[in-house]
């Protein structure tokens, strides 16, 4: 009679622990009691709650990632860019997941496979979608990619404008990334006929300079033409002298000589 009393207890242990639920670390619980009426006591990280009578919801609340894919801004240059890619991070303060989820619309919130409710998760991805629209059309598609770290920071601080104009203070934006910027492909083409512009007309600079420096070589050997002349006159006036002082014996008569040349009988 004494094993049944003693197992008992034990038996209630395990009931009681089978319905139970404990909020897991970076979350927040709130019980939904057995009239679907949800208590304003947000229920932390670490904590017991039984699960016999009502339920628990869990809601992540730190580093809660949104992917944002396949948009198409319009930039400055009116062009449409083929691909814009970021990731939000957002964390949710404690206190506020019973106001959020009470007093929100239902389409605000994501819920994944294991049950978890992301809060304002879809809310998130139209105010990031809003703010990469309104941030890419002050820059040209081109100079984008460049201009990286800015276009983050701008994305940021779009979103927590609008979440301060809604008052969602419980809402706090940690990090935007920017992943694929891609400008469309007539854009691309574009820039890639005027570089090869650009580099063609390089190349004919650089032969103009070419023919410019040719011309002047030609024209400084024109200009000395007469001074060539003169200067050979000199050397055959020399010859002519050292011939008539008897100083030269031999003298080189060059194919084309048309003048006169007298040799002495010695």
């Amino acid at each position: 009679m004494k094993k049944p009393a003693l197992l008992l207890p034990l038996l209630l242990t395990a009931v009681a622990l089978s319905g139970c639920k404990v909020i897991d670390t970076g979350e927040v619980g709130l019980r939904v009691n057995f009239d679907k009426t949800v208590e304003a006591e947000e229920r932390v990280a670490g904590s017991f709650n039984q699960t016999i009578i009502g339920s628990i919801l869990t809601f992540p609340i730190k580093d809660v990632s949104v992917d944002v894919r396949d948009l198409m801004p319009l930039a400055s240059d009116n062009s449409t860019m083929k691909d814009f890619d970021l990731a939000v991070i957002y964390n949710i303060t404690p206190s506020a997941v019973s106001d959020l989820w009470v007093n929100k619309s239902r389409a605000f919130h994501t819920t994944d496979a294991s049950g978890d409710i992301y809060l304002m998760h879809a809310y998130i991805y139209q105010t990031a979608r809003n703010a990469v629209y309104k941030v890419a059309r002050k820059y040209e598609a081109l100079n984008m990619n460049d201009n990286r770290a800015q276009i983050e920071q701008e994305i940021q601080a779009t979103m927590i404008s609008t979440l301060a104009d809604e008052k969602l203070n419980g809402i706090v934006i940690s990090q935007v990334r920017v992943g694929s910027m891609v400008p469309s492909d007539a854009v691309k083409a574009s820039a890639d006929n005027l570089v090869r512009a650009k580099n063609e007309e390089k190349t004919k600079e650089v032969e103009v300079q070419i023919a410019k420096k040719e011309a002047e070589r030609i024209a400084a050997l024109n200009a000395n033409a007469g001074a060539i002349s003169y200067m050979q006159a000199q050397a055959q006036m020399k010859i002519a002298e050292g011939i008539a002082a008897g100083k030269v014996q031999t003298v080189v008569i060059p194919y084309d000589f048309k003048g006169m040349v007298n040799v002495s009988s010695k």
